[in-house]
């Protein structure tokens, strides 16, 4: 049985149809069954427990033998890095005792120690925390979410502008979570006890001015890039809902994604679905 933790999420729900597909047994750890009531109709099992509660996550890992462990992320209007952390701290506490024998934990690109960096330092404790436990442990780093983008969807088709902290010209490793559901189940049916290191990213490379270009084939319509400055970045994400520290934290990682080095290509997995057919896979209003 392959248990995954935050199954009704874009990634976490792809990984549980990959495996299903495979013919695996999956149980779903939700905090609302209803949220996965698809993935129950597909055959997953569904177990509902509040990530915060330690003994409940340790009840649902004796059910199987091996774990997909996505952390999910804290309300933006919280202090992000200190929630995170908390349910961090609690899965791998909840790993204890739990009879697992093998674990995928997933983190992201540019992962590594510092504070007020969002999830490239929440997501490195993690890893850390996966690594000094006994049980072996692989890690997927993802490249940058192609649903990051569906927060300016709307934006772009009805007034033909895609918001971005990013220059247009930037170039992005970018993947869709159905890449990452099928690594992830990879990962999950290889041998116990072999164990690595994964960066998984979708075929092609794309710039924002790669994004406003599909989008505006998608709408028929022009959609221009809008870069929002780095003096600007704490203020735009306050407006949007975050705290000032979740603000603060964000802009630490945004800064730090712009300046770090990312994989070369020969050491990547590159998945199948790019861009423009992510955006045919998206939501109905995407395509209406």
């Amino acid at each position: 049985m392959h248990i995954i933790l935050g199954g009704t999420g874009h990634v976490g729900s792809a990984a549980a149809k990959a495996l299903l597909a495979r013919g695996e047994a999956v149980t779903v750890v939700a905090r609302n069954a209803d949220r996965a009531e698809r993935l129950r109709q597909l055959g997953a099992e569904v177990a509902v427990a509040d990530i915060h509660d330690t003994g409940a996550l340790r009840r649902i890992f004796r059910r199987g033998r091996r774990l997909y462990a996505i952390n999910p992320p804290a309300a933006p209007n919280t202090d992000t890095d200190a929630e995170e952390k908390k349910t961090i701290a609690s899965i791998l506490a909840a790993i204890e005792g739990s009879g697992l024998e093998k674990i995928v934990g997933h983190s992201t690109y540019g992962a590594r120690k510092g504070e007020k960096i969002g999830d490239l330092g929440t997501l490195y404790e993690l890893e850390e925390g996966l690594k000094r436990q006994p049980i072996p442990a692989s890690i997927l780093r993802a490249a940058y979410y192609m649903t990051n983008w569906d927060m300016s969807l709307e934006t772009a088709r009805e007034k033909g502008v895609l918001n971005t902290l990013f220059p247009a010209d930037f170039r992005l490793p970018m993947v869709a979570p159905e890449d990452l559901g099928e690594a992830a189940a990879d990962l999950m049916t290889e041998p116990a006890g072999e164990t690595r290191l994964l960066y998984v990213e979708g075929p092609e490379r794309y710039t924002p001015a790669d994004v406003a270009a599909a989008l505006s084939d998608r709408f028929e319509r022009s959609v221009k890039v809008i870069t929002t400055p780095p003096e600007r970045w704490e203020k735009t994400y306050r407006s949007l809902g975050f705290s000032a520290k979740a603000a603060k934290s964000y802009t630490g990682m945004t800064a730090l994604a712009m300046d770090t080095p990312v994989p070369p290509i020969s050491k990547v997995r590159r998945g199948r679905v790019g861009l423009t057919r992510y955006l045919e896979m998206s939501p109905k209003y995407l395509r209406d």
